[in-house]
């Protein structure tokens, strides 16, 4: 048995455990290789009492919910050696449903992934009693809200063939949700959606009803907080911009547009500004970008898309980024001044540069009327150089 733990231990490490790290980043390695190869749950609930600190313990609670057998007995006694070395265990949350269950009262979700706009298609299912579903199909976006929404009634061999070819299209999967997270992102699409377009949507509450008869939830509790607990308190980094879902996602333009123009602004100043006083200013247009930004309504937004994101990273397999996308969303509900935090800024620079590189591509493209005086001595001077190395 003793061999069993040393192996195990050092299978841990290999994967990048280090018990000697911060409690939260330790903790959210665990948590992360609960999908790794080679390694079982029991062995991270081990690694977990091991760690006397309050975020082991809501890692192993939150590890319990569903669990049995084996795994329960271990989390149960690495649960009983923190409490014997004083750490309090928290009470256990109560998700809607096992992750491998998800329809209740006949009812189902399915869920894309959202595109660089955040556009993505939803579904509400309902079995039919006399065989059959009926199926609200909704496309949402970030920004403008609703943008559309019809009922039918399919087969059962319909609906997997559509799946499969909107799945084809899409180039990336369509995951199986809670009910009531996608009744409550196309209930919110459609109270952000500007009243001049919604008779383009049609009369969505009375297309609802014919699936859901109660009145739609004003709020709705995540699951992302407590499938992801244990990696709440972790520190988004500039690592996830590194994924393309990540880094495909873009604000609306015109709400960047002035900071961008602000930056090209410096880039084209006729002032001579050193490259870390060009980067001074640039951080500080970016710090207000953010604090402006990524405030009030659009701090909403932006929090239900990484909270989506965060679920989605989690159902396909992804849980180190689902658990930082899941941190960062749980800084814009709790009100954090993440002016500075890397993420965010990692984030807003690249909504920035995506624009100004947008514009030095139209720039190419077409002839400039107008130019700045920055642009001007450099066409002058060029212009010089040409005229001299004609006339040697």
């Amino acid at each position: 048995m003793a061999k069993e733990a040393s192996q195990t231990d050092a299978r841990l490490r290999e994967l990048g455990f280090d018990p000697t790290a911060p409690t939260p980043q330790a903790v959210a390695t665990l948590t992360g290789l609960r999908s790794a190869a080679g390694v079982d749950d029991a062995a991270i609930a081990h690694a977990l009492g091991g760690i006397i600190a309050p975020e082991a313990a809501t890692a192993l609670v939150a590890m319990e919910f569903g669990a049995s057998g084996a795994l329960r007995r271990e989390i149960r006694r690495a649960l009983f050696k923190l409490r014997q070395r004083g750490v309090p265990i928290p009470e256990p949350t109560v998700e809607a449903k096992p992750a491998q269950a998800f329809a209740q009262d006949d009812l189902s979700g399915v869920l894309s992934a959202a595109d660089a706009t955040g556009a993505r298609i939803v579904w509400l299912v309902k079995s039919r009693g006399g065989g059959g579903l009926r199926r609200l199909w909704g496309l949402v976006s970030d920004n403008d809200g609703l943008l559309g929404a019809t009922i039918e009634t399919v087969t059962r061999k319909e609906f997997r063939q559509q799946r499969a070819e909107v799945e084809r299209r899409a180039g990336t999967p369509l995951i199986d949700v809670e009910w009531r997270l996608v009744d409550f992102i196309l209930c919110d699409a459609y109270r952000r959606t500007p009243e001049a377009r919604r008779g383009q949507v049609g009369n969505f509450l009375a297309v609802r009803s014919e699936i859901i008869e109660s009145a739609p939830s004003p709020d709705f509790h995540h699951p992302i907080y407590d499938q992801l607990a244990a990696e709440l308190p972790q520190e988004p980094t500039t690592e996830l911009m590194r994924d393309p879902d990540v880094a495909a996602f873009r604000l609306p333009p015109d709400v960047t547009k002035s900071y961008a123009d602000e930056v090209a602004g410096l880039r084209d100043s006729v002032l001579v500004l050193s490259r870390a006083q060009q980067e001074d200013r640039v951080n500080t247009i970016v710090e207000r970008a953010i604090g402006e930004l990524f405030a009030g309504e659009a701090a909403q937004r932006l929090r239900r898309h990484l909270e989506d994101t965060a679920y989605f990273f989690l159902r396909t397999n992804r849980r180190p980024l689902a658990g930082q996308m899941a941190a960062a969303a749980a800084r814009l509900r709790d009100g954090v001044d993440v002016r500075r935090q890397p993420f965010f800024v990692a984030l807003m620079r690249a909504q920035l540069g995506a624009i100004l590189a947008e514009k030095q591509e139209e720039a190419q493209e077409e002839p400039r009327l107008i130019m700045t005086p920055a642009e001007m001595m450099r066409a002058r001077q060029a212009a010089q150089a040409r005229m001299r190395g004609r006339t040697r």
